[in-house]
């Protein structure tokens, strides 16, 4: 294990939940979303390097990096379903054609609804390191 890479990503998961909130207070719903799947990205990575030698994927495919590094076996159903709703709230908020329907489905309530799961799902996952 790498401990140095796994303090890295897990560092850097902390950054971007309290970026969730920051954006949260300030009602940026669709950067609520995009950070809590960041959070999340980077906490699998830090797992990652904590079972794998090497470089952690260069991917933001949430599902990919849990099966890759046996996570996803760990995982419940319902942390599984979390993951592939946060999944699109990545890649797509960042194009001006998706930003618009993602959007629309974030409200106050919502997020706030993400990022209790985001925490949820962070703190299990620092407990495997």
């Amino acid at each position: 294990m790498d401990v140095d890479k796994v303090k890295y990503w897990a560092e850097i998961s902390d950054y971007d939940l309290d970026t969730a909130e920051a954006m949260f207070q300030t009602k940026r719903w669709l950067y609520v979303g995009f950070m809590c799947h960041q959070t999340i990205e980077k906490i699998f990575k830090a797992y990652w390097c904590s079972k794998i030698e090497g470089t952690s994927p260069m991917s933001h495919n949430l599902i990919n990096i849990a099966q890759s590094c046996g996570l996803n076996a760990l995982m419940s159903e319902e942390q599984k379903l979390f993951i592939s709703e946060i999944m699109p709230l990545n890649i797509e908020s960042r194009y001006p054609s998706y930003k618009r329907a993602i959007a629309e489905g974030l409200s106050e309530g919502k997020c706030r609804e993400l990022i209790d799961n985001t925490k949820s799902l962070q703190t299990w996952i620092k407990g495997l390191l």
